[in-house]
């Protein structure tokens, strides 16, 4: 589709609706603000916001379009260009920071998200900006803010496809859980939205994922009854599954992925449960909020290792003599 179309399919869109660019279109491109502007300086204007307007439609195109990281590479220098032809506008900074988040440099993203706060503080209203910024502060470790953006965005997510609206229930509620204690309630609600609208393998991570924060939460029998319902084989290559990976990275959750998989096996108990318990004690686990509740399934985990003694030094005196 050519770009001065995709423009104007864009343009003909409510401002405050979700269109198939997975995203609200600029308010600069609307057809108020723009093709049917009034005043003399709008309609000078118009040949730069034309042109912008084409060059942030095909950029979101190729965004959200087969998703080939060759496209997706095109997209951060054709937001450069819309922001040179209408400089200070922060669409083209929200277009170049969901770009390089799917490009795997989330620091670079999420300094462009926050140049877009900075010209326009309701640039991230959106919720697939506000989702890019959740998941561009979780990669980066700053969970504090990624649990305060997850929050925000999630009753945003209606106009989104159920596969996203799933995604983002999942991310928020690992993201949430990580909080500890405090957040579990919460979290337990998010995995069970994230359960309604998932498949596939994002389902069985999205009932794992509930089962683990219903115990971790007190209540076993229901975390037992979640999974006896819907966990019939191994869960690790569900786990495994690209977009599950990808939403544990865009949560700041790699790390609980030994606990995702041992409250599974929890369901049948044995030693391979409480192995993977052990797992995610000896790695980041092992210092986070829930580890005392790993402990408990693990049954006591093992003793640290003592660091071996160092080597007995031979008394002063004679060779090879001992102190007497």
């Amino acid at each position: 589709m050519h770009g001065s179309v995709l423009a104007l399919v864009w343009l003909l869109q409510p401002a405050s609706t979700q269109g198939a660019f997975g995203t609200a279109r600029p308010a600069e491109c609307g057809v108020a603000e723009g093709l049917r502007a009034a005043n003399a300086w709008e309609r000078a204007k118009e040949p730069n916001l034309r042109r912008y307007c084409d060059l942030l439609a095909s950029g979101t195109a190729k965004l959200v379009g087969s998703g080939s990281s060759v496209l997706v590479n095109e997209v951060p220098q054709i937001a450069d260009e819309a922001d040179k032809l209408l400089p200070g506008r922060a669409s083209p900074a929200v277009l170049k920071g969901r770009a390089l988040l799917r490009l795997g440099r989330p620091e670079d993203a999420l300094r462009s998200l926050d140049e877009a706060k900075r010209r326009d503080d309701r640039a991230l209203d959106d919720p697939v900006a506000l989702l890019a910024w959740a998941r561009s502060n979780a990669r980066t470790g700053r969970l504090a803010a990624a649990r305060e953006a997850y929050r925000a965005a999630l009753p945003r997510t209606s106009s989104l496809s159920a596969q996203e609206r799933a995604a983002a229930s999942f991310e928020a509620g690992m993201t949430v859980m990580a909080e500890g204690p405090a957040g579990i309630d919460d979290a337990v609600a998010m995995f069970r939205q994230a359960r309604r609208d998932a498949t596939d393998a994002m389902q069985i991570a999205s009932v794992v994922g509930l089962a683990l924060a219903l115990d971790r939460a007190g209540q076993r029998d229901e975390a037992r009854a979640v999974l006896a319902e819907r966990v019939r084989s191994d869960v690790k290559p569900y786990m495994a599954d690209p977009r599950v990976a990808d939403a544990m990275a865009d949560a700041g959750a790699a790390h609980e992925t030994d606990a995702l998989v041992a409250i599974a096996l929890s369901l049948d108990g044995g030693a391979p449960a409480k192995d993977a318990w052990r797992r995610y004690l000896d790695g980041a686990g092992g210092k986070g909020p829930w580890a005392d509740h790993a402990r408990e399934h693990a049954g006591g985990a093992a003793p640290a290792k003592k660091p071996d003694a160092p080597p007995t030094r031979p008394a002063k005196g004679k060779p090879g003599g001992g102190a007497r």
